[in-house]
């Protein structure tokens, strides 16, 4: 039978988890999948404020396939997903969220995607119900993953995804201290799917999401897994030189041969010089966020520290 682990990073969902994991067990338990696949679900608890641990401990206490992991601190989404990865030994990891926002009973769709021959499949959704900030995050990652990390374009990509085990286990190889799941599972495979599933309102509280968040995990695709920021910033110095060039030698040609009654135009060199080094600065604080993550990464800052887990004696494995 096939093996499938359900992967559900956890922040301020004490309310919603618990919905989310039964629609999960009773999906589980339909015609469709019984006798067909064994299953186990993987809950990670990202440092939540509230008791969410607590009631992820009381469900692993009635239930020997859920497991928990708890963060000492938050780390983040993609943090949580990459331990809960590493914990899952499914031959189809499905990752979803614990807001109830993306429909457990309809991991099927996912699945048989997987089961037709892709290597992954994220669910599409014809109508997103985040908040605007979310989905204007979504959208500029959406960007900013086509151009820097060369996304095909028709591939729509979310939260709610699944992967093959070989996929998982590349996943889980990565150790630097930014984990972007999306950039790890492209440079694994491009044989990806899209299932169309439906997005629901959220039950219970905020997201977790943070404009500030959205864009430190933007910084994470692009800084870590391309180069094309820093061809982008000398190709931007090129081109400001050239122009600063041209305007150096029109001003210079314009005084001795057009019009030398005014003067050379010190307000407009001062714009211009103050332009060309607000672009130097933005260009040489690109490159530091680069050398900076470099130098986390050689101090060896770890993607997560675990506090604790629950569940059955696997959990030490984690």
């Amino acid at each position: 039978m096939t093996h499938l682990s359900f992967v559900i990073p956890c922040y301020r969902s004490a309310e919603t988890l618990p919905a989310v994991v039964a629609e999960l067990n009773e999906t589980l338990q339909t015609e469709r999948f019984a006798g067909k696949y064994t299953h186990e679900i993987i809950l990670v608890c990202d440092g939540s404020p509230d008791n969410t641990y607590e009631v992820i401990q009381e469900m692993a206490s009635r239930d020997a396939q859920i497991r928990g992991i708890n963060f000492a601190r938050n780390f983040g989404q993609h943090a949580a997903l990459m331990a809960g990865i590493r914990a899952s030994k499914g031959d189809i990891v499905i990752c979803l969220d614990d807001d109830g926002q993306s429909p457990a009973n309809q991991c099927d769709r996912l699945i048989d995607k997987i089961e037709e021959g892709y290597d992954a499949c994220y669910a599409s959704y014809a109508h997103k119900k985040h908040s605007g900030v979310r989905n204007a995050g979504s959208r500029l990652n959406e960007r900013m993953t086509r151009i820097m990390l060369g996304k095909p374009k028709e591939l729509y990509i979310s939260s709610y995804f699944a992967v093959r085990r070989f996929v998982a286990e590349e996943m889980a190889n990565y150790t630097n201290a930014y984990p972007y799941v999306l950039g790890l599972v492209l440079r694994t495979t491009k044989n990806i799917a899209n299932a169309p599933v439906d997005h629901r309102e959220r039950a219970a509280g905020t997201t977790g999401y943070t404009f500030k968040k959205l864009l430190g995990l933007w910084f994470n695709g692009f800084t870590n897994f391309s180069v094309k920021p820093l061809r982008i910033a000398t190709f931007c110095g090129g081109f400001f030189a050239i122009v600063g060039f041209l305007y150096a030698l029109w001003t210079v040609v314009k005084h001795l041969f057009i019009d030398n009654s005014q003067p050379m135009g010190w307000t407009m060199m001062m714009s211009v010089l103050l332009f060309i080094g607000g672009i130097l600065m933005l260009m040489l604080g690109l490159i530091g966020e680069y050398i900076g993550r470099i130098y986390v990464s050689m101090n060896a800052a770890p993607q997560y520290v675990i506090r604790e887990t629950t569940g059955e004696e696997k959990s030490g494995e984690l």
